[in-house]
């Protein structure tokens, strides 16, 4: 399963709010410094990407098609940003042997923002996974930010993390979100089938996101963990006992998820004495994006193997 950002050529979910934003730029009413804001795996990116290919494949072939939100193939502005080659757009995430996204590469943005477009269309930054930006790459962005930029946009996403007062004043703050059933058609759509198909529903009743969902599933057919059999105490302890979650950085995306639910799930006096601890802990860590290992381990020491 390949379900990354900037391969998504169909909107699932998220169409009311893509919409929206379409209408203000349409209106020229769109902000040129946007914030989407929501749980991690909603596809807040991906809808970037889309209202990003409406306006730069405007007046070309096979242009973005607003009736079904769908990125026609064909589209000579999409397949610029795949083959990384689009003039008008610019990419920062965190590289995947990185533990933060490199001032560097802040440079780098500043250095192609300085060239000259080869026509009129907008430009377009967008950054993903905000949290992973260091105070020096912040500083270097906000100097970018404070100089005039006309028909300049940029669009970053948060994954509800804490962001700097200075960095947020500068940005319109668009709150994305989805139920849980809309979460699960969601998955469905993207499966192609029914996810309780792949999926134990005791791994459902705790509010999860379409991302972390896939990812999940990703991950049990790649460690060949039978996830339809398999119950939430079974699960929490083989990946922490194995480690998986040093292996698999998209573990660490839910699986406090999954400790929070595990702990509403177990309300006997012995699980109380935890639970008001762990909770604390878990959204300590969560908040300020902290190292989770001693944690997971004490976890598994005191509630799954008690």
């Amino acid at each position: 399963m390949n379900f990354r950002p900037e391969n998504q050529t169909r909107l699932f979910g998220l169409r009311k709010f893509l919409n929206e934003l379409i209408e203000l730029y349409n209106t020229k009413r769109l902000p040129n410094k946007i914030l989407l804001s929501g749980q991690k795996g909603l596809g807040k990116c991906t809808m970037a990407y889309h209202l990003i290919n409406y306006i730069l494949s405007n007046g070309e072939e096979f242009s973005y098609d607003t009736n079904k939100n769908e990125i026609n193939l064909l589209n000579r502005s999409f397949k610029l940003v795949q083959n990384e080659s689009n003039m008008n757009f610019n990419l920062i995430d965190i590289n995947l042997d990185k533990k933060n996204i490199d001032i560097n590469q802040i440079r780098t943005l500043i250095q192609n923002l300085r060239k000259s477009s080869f026509n009129n269309k907008p430009r377009f930054i967008l950054i993903d996974n905000l949290e992973f930006l260091n105070k020096n790459s912040i500083n270097a962005l906000l100097k970018i930010l404070e100089e005039p930029n006309d028909n300049i946009y940029f669009i970053m996403i948060n994954n509800n993390k804490k962001i700097l007062p200075t960095l947020r004043s500068r940005f319109l703050d668009f709150k994305i979100f989805l139920s849980n059933e809309e979460a699960q058609l969601v998955c469905n759509d993207l499966l192609g089938g029914n996810l309780s198909q792949y999926i134990n529903e005791e791994f459902l009743d705790y509010y999860i996101t379409p991302g972390k969902i896939l990812n999940l599933i990703k991950f049990s057919e790649e460690n060949s963990i039978d996830l339809k059999r398999s119950n939430l105490n079974e699960f929490l302890t083989v990946i922490i006992e194995k480690s998986y979650y040093k292996k698999d950085s998209s573990i660490k995306y839910f699986i406090n998820d999954f400790f929070e639910l595990f702990l509403s799930k177990n309300v006997s006096s012995k699980y109380l004495d935890f639970r008001n601890y762990f909770l604390k802990q878990i959204n300590y860590i969560k908040r300020y994006n902290l190292d989770e290992e001693s944690l997971f381990i004490e976890f598994k020491n005191k509630l799954l193997n008690g």
